[in-house]
Order: C-alpha cells, then sequence, then structure tokens
C-alpha cells in the first residue's frame, strides 16, 4: 500500500509523443505484428435491401457527398457498418464477419473493393491500407502498447528507488536488526 501510494504521489506517469517515438525507434526488433492488420470500410446489408448496388459506386467514386451518401444509406439499411479508415484493425475480426469464399488474399490490396454475397446478406469490404504478419507494427498501432511499456519501466525503476531509499534511510538510523 505504501508503494502504491508513492507512485500515485510522486511517480510521473505522462509519456510524451517523442518518448514513444524514441522507443518505437530503439526498439524495432521486439515490435512486429503478430497478424495481418488492415484499416477498411466494412458494410453488411441484407441482400433484399434496396438499391445496394449502389453502394459500390458510392465507395468508387470517393467524393465527400457520395461517401455522405453512403452513409446515410447504411445507417438505414446495413446491419453492420464500421469505418476503420484511421484504425488499424486485425484482419481476422473482419474475416470473422465475411462468408468464406472471400479469400484474405483478394483483401489484402491496398485500395481494394471486395464484395460478396450469400443469401442473407450481401458483404463489402474495402481495404485501404495493410501491414503484414511479421513485419514491423505501425507507430499508431502500438502507440498504447509503447506508452504502457514506458510506465511500467518507470514503475520498476521507481519501486527499486523506493526500497533503496529505505534500506539506506534505515541504515544511517541503524533502524534494523539482522537476524
Amino acid at each position: 500500500q505504501y508503494e502504491q501510494q508513492m507512485m500515485l504521489q510522486k511517480m510521473d506517469t505522462t509519456v510524451s509523443m517523442e518518448e514513444i517515438t524514441e522507443y518505437y525507434d530503439n526498439h524495432s526488433e521486439t515490435l512486429n505484428l503478430g497478424s495481418d492488420i488492415v484499416k477498411a470500410l466494412f458494410i453488411k446489408v441484407p441482400a433484399d435491401a434496396p438499391n445496394n448496388n449502389r453502394l459500390i459506386q458510392w465507395l468508387r467514386n470517393g467524393s465527400q457527398s457520395a461517401m455522405q451518401e453512403l452513409e446515410a444509406y447504411c445507417y438505414q439499411f446495413a446491419v453492420k457498418y464500421d469505418d476503420f479508415g484511421e484504425e488499424w484493425v486485425d484482419l481476422n475480426f473482419l474475416m470473422r464477419e465475411l462468408p468464406e469464399n472471400v479469400s484474405r488474399i483478394s483483401l489484402l490490396r491496398n485500395n481494394s473493393v471486395v464484395e460478396s454475397s450469400d443469401d442473407y446478406f450481401h458483404y463489402i469490404i474495402q481495404v485501404r491500407d495493410h501491414r503484414l504478419r511479421g513485419t514491423r507494427t505501425p507507430l499508431e498501432y502500438s502507440r498504447e502498447d509503447i506508452r504502457n511499456i514506458i510506465i511500467n519501466n518507470r514503475k520498476i525503476e521507481f519501486l527499486q528507488e523506493l526500497e533503496k531509499g529505505v534500506y539506506n534511510e534505515a541504515l544511517r538510523e541503524n533502524r534494523f536488526k539482522i537476524f
């Protein structure tokens, strides 16, 4: 409890972007992906949804107005609509949402649009970027993990210094006995 209170009171828990970047640059060999990741847009609409053929047109158009129409359509008809445009997501997560006939290889092309259907749903996924398993993680993907590593390292150092301080103070004041 004493250690916890001391950490809460005295330990610095702010981590700057410079510290994160420095750790990222210095530990590149340990920052490899365990699975494929993508930045993507995922849409799942009922097979009988009206005008679902327009989805691909809006996606390929890519203009702001087309994307607004796409989003409005998806909010009205889609069973699932996730835009991971700025966020990395594990490809396995998306694969669980897709029918079995969709191949990983077809998804792992930048700016690819893959369509698939089954008896109940129409699926569309647009991959905007990807990184393969075994390659270096993107900084934004590992930022929070790096922040936690830095804070944990600080905790370890802080606790070691605290224990040393308590030990040295006890030595100076002759407050302990050896049995």
